[in-house]
């Protein structure tokens, strides 16, 4: 009996440069059904039918290509476009191809720009925060660049300082410049945030920009760091230098060393406002991409960052800051009227920040 014929048809599936690994699969899928229904219809008795496979897909962050321009007077210009990075379709608003002014992005210019903003109150560690971020070699956040009162003097003067810093033309000491991949600021509540929240949040999602939240979870916690860094301003107990980071463990034990005495007649109130504060922002800017962060969840998860960093599209780094912290010791020790905290706060909804069980050294 003769040998059953084998008969080998081969396959080549798209070795080509796709924009979307998913449509690509797609096609391959598509092949591969259609090899299954050409094997079942030319297959005999007499007769074996085999295939083979090949599919190649090739990921890049971005590709560039020139194009070639004539000027008005004649002169041949040469311009930069950038093709479709290989992102999901729904954020493709948030990626960016800024063209500065002030600098040439160079071998850069087509690689994606994510813009961002962390929203925040003082003393709640977004200072520590952002040098963590800034310790990225592709981030850039630009600081407080709202704690000038001439930027924030009206929502044209809000426009126009955000137009400038998210056309990379705002130059710092945190710039990465040429390679940045996520760019931003942080904005304080009290830096003409909330009274401008309508416009502010058009226009972050018109520019595609996202947002970080950064709040505190122990409120407590954060009334004690305000008040311990208002006496500060006023006595500047560094050698006549008011700091309210520092990066020493000596200079950190010095300004520990002062215990604030808070006012308990205006303590519950205080902690309710700056509660109230975050929901309002929270629900405020609920319609903006964004996610939520608290101080305490950097210090205890060991993911918290990694979560950022995918969240800004930019390489999982460790992150490191030069910042110590200053009042790391158990509450009791860092209140001069304890004992009248305590009794205040006892049996209310807030006596949970007594505990001290938000904060992990």
């Amino acid at each position: 009996m003769a040998s059953p014929q084998r008969g080998l048809v081969p396959l080549h599936f798209g070795a080509a440069l796709q924009q979307s690994s998913a449509l690509a699969m797609q096609d391959a899928h598509n092949l591969f059904e259609q090899a299954i229904h050409l094997m079942q219809c030319s297959t005999t008795s007499s007769q074996k039918l085999s295939f083979y496979v090949c599919y190649f897909s090739f990921h890049q962050i971005a590709l560039e290509y020139e194009q070639k321009m004539t000027s008005a007077d004649g002169a041949e210009q040469t311009e930069i476009r950038c093709r479709r990075p290989a992102v999901p379709h729904e954020q493709m608003r948030y990626v960016h191809f800024p063209r500065p002014v002030t600098y040439d992005r160079g071998e850069c210019a087509c690689n994606p720009v994510r813009f961002f903003v962390i929203i925040s109150m003082q003393r709640s560690g977004s200072g520590w925060f952002e040098t963590l971020l800034n310790s990225h070699p592709n981030v850039s956040s630009n600081g407080e660049i709202f704690s000038v009162r001439d930027r924030r003097e009206n929502i044209s003067t809000i426009f126009e300082t955000l137009d400038r810093l998210y056309d990379m033309d705002w130059i710092t000491s945190a710039a990465k410049n040429e390679c940045t991949a996520a760019f931003g600021l942080k904005w304080m509540l009290n830096q003409g945030l909330m009274e401008n929240h309508r416009d502010i949040v058009n226009y972050l999602n018109r520019r595609g920009a996202m947002v970080i939240f950064l709040f505190r979870r122990n409120t407590l916690r954060r009334l004690i760091s305000v008040s311990a860094n208002n006496y500060d301003r006023k006595t500047k107990q560094l050698n006549g230098i008011h700091k309210s980071h520092v990066h020493s463990k000596e200079e950190a034990e010095i300004l520990a060393r002062f215990k604030p005495e808070l006012d308990v007649s205006t303590l519950i109130p205080s902690i309710r406002n700056a509660q109230r504060a975050m929901r309002t922002c929270l629900g405020r800017f609920s319609n903006t991409r964004h996610m939520v962060l608290y101080y305490e969840d950097v210090i205890r998860d060991r993911n918290a960052l990694s979560r950022v960093q995918e969240f800004l599209g930019v390489p999982v780094r460790n992150l490191s800051s030069k910042h110590v912290k200053i009042h790391t010791r158990p509450l009791p020790d860092l209140v001069d009227n304890w004992e009248q905290v305590s009794q205040v706060l006892n049996g209310t909804q807030y006596g949970r920040f007594l505990d001290d069980a938000d904060y992990v050294k």
